[in-house]
């Protein structure tokens, strides 16, 4: 199975989907090589990045399940093929 590098970069600006935000990572979580939060507490916000090395169906599967989160916005970057 070919897989892609990808980073997928979170705002989250609520805090009503933590509980599934997080249970989504834990879902994939086989995929992702890393994860990085940043509460940004004067803006009353968190800045999540994931970095990923799976298949293109996982990375997009995941990515389009967080942005139909209420108050969570995405934005997917894949790395250049070799």
């Amino acid at each position: 199975m070919e897989t892609r590098i990808a980073l997928i970069g979170i705002v989250l600006n609520s805090t009503e989907s933590v509980d599934e935000l997080n249970h989504l990572l834990s879902e994939y979580g086989s995929f992702i090589i890393g994860r990085m939060g940043i509460p940004y507490r004067e803006k009353n916000l968190s800045i999540i990045s994931i970095a990923m090395d799976a298949p293109a169906d996982a990375i997009s599967a995941l990515s389009g399940k967080l942005g139909m989160l209420p108050g969570v916005s995405t934005k997917t970057i894949y790395a250049k093929n070799k």
